[in-house]
């Protein structure tokens, strides 16, 4: 059946699936674009307001099971999108966080699972999950990148991933992809780019619970998971919804990055979620026609945070021209020139963080 048939099938379907107001989805203009990710699964949206997504989730579950019922259909991944159609209100009390809770049924096969996390955008976390996860392949562990970032997927990019994901053996969950010889898996792999993630708090922790639970990772050693930046909805549902081993902390030695960072370690700490390590990303610049350094950034205050709060220092990551290239370009710079400055700090952050594991009998 091609895509056009597929789409007018599943209108037909949808027909039955009745709205909070007692309205037909099929005909609500509420459907998003109908893509079929990987053969024998369909993905689409349903656009709501903020205010109205948890009423929203048992429609998109209803709209889940009925685009099963069509004939070479397995898997479907309905998502609710929020779209802002009301004026802010004011902020709500901030959530009273509770310990993370394992999900009944682990990661199977995944020894452990680590999130990296940041408390702003703009220090480099994905690209630095990215340079961990080939560092440690390049140690000798089997390892997997759950991009978990989803207001701006960028594994993909990072990767140089571009193909679809496909079904699994068992024909309910996603295989990852593949690239450098590490698995990954993103949203940006099954949503078209352009796409805005307006998502909030049950959206995203269900478009999240889908991405752990609905993927075969097979078996690894590590699987690590991008974090979306700060400490919001996106952040608590990952650290409830995923049995994590621990969290390692991204941030540069600026006072303003710090001060994030701090709520991300205090974030976690309150989940009861171990923290493994801080890492001082763009920790001096490094010039690439003399070869002279540059403190843009600072120099040096993760190392003196993680030393005041008591949790461990993995190491620094130098910023230069070839690790910015590479990033851009999808060719990791662990993966392309291992030898170099900053690829020799991240195989030995990468060693810290493998004895941390070891030392917790993880691996």
């Amino acid at each position: 059946m091609d895509l056009n048939r597929r789409r007018a099938a599943l209108r037909a379907v949808l027909a039955s699936v009745r709205l909070p107001d007692g309205r037909s989805l099929a005909d609500s203009g509420r459907l998003g674009a109908m893509t079929e990710p990987a053969p024998g699964r369909v993905s689409f949206s349903i656009r709501v307001t903020a205010a109205e997504a948890e009423a929203f989730e048992p429609v998109r579950l209803a709209a889940e099971k009925a685009a099963e019922r069509l004939p070479g259909v397995q898997k479907a991944l309905v998502m609710l999108t929020a779209e802002r159609s009301e004026p802010p209100k004011p902020a709500a009390a901030p959530p009273q966080l509770q310990p993370a809770k394992a999900p009944a049924k682990v990661l199977e096969g995944v020894k452990a699972v680590v999130a990296v996390a940041s408390g702003k955008g703009g220090v480099g976390k994905s690209t630095t999950t990215i340079s961990l996860a080939l560092a440690l392949r390049h140690l000798g562990l089997k390892v997997g990148v759950l991009d978990a970032d989803i207001y701006g997927p960028s594994v993909p990019t990072l990767l140089g991933l571009t193909a679809k994901p496909q079904l699994a053996e068992d024909g309910r969950r996603l295989k990852p992809l593949e690239a450098w010889g590490i698995q990954a898996l993103s949203v940006g792999n099954l949503v078209d780019p352009d796409t805005a993630m307006i998502w909030r708090g049950p959206m995203i922790q269900s478009a999240i619970t889908q991405l752990i639970a609905e993927v075969d990772w097979g078996r690894l050693d590590v699987l690590l998971i991008d974090m979306p930046p700060g400490t919001g909805d996106a952040q608590l549902a990952v650290a409830q919804q995923s049995p994590l081993s621990g969290a390692v902390i991204v941030s540069t030695p600026q006072d303003l990055a710090l001060i994030d960072a701090r709520r991300g370690i205090a974030m976690f700490r309150r989940l009861e979620v171990p923290v493994l390590g801080v890492i001082e990303n763009m920790s001096q610049f490094i010039c690439p026609d003399c070869g002279g350094r540059h403190e843009i950034f600072g120099h040096g205050g993760a190392r003196e945070e993680a030393r005041r709060i008591g949790v461990p220092f993995l190491g620094e990551i130098p910023l230069t021209m070839a690790l910015r290239k590479g990033a851009d370009l999808g060719r990791p710079i662990v993966a392309t020139e291992p030898e170099s400055q900053v690829g020799q700090s991240l195989i030995a952050i990468a060693g810290e963080l493998r004895l941390a594991l070891r030392d917790k009998g993880l691996i």
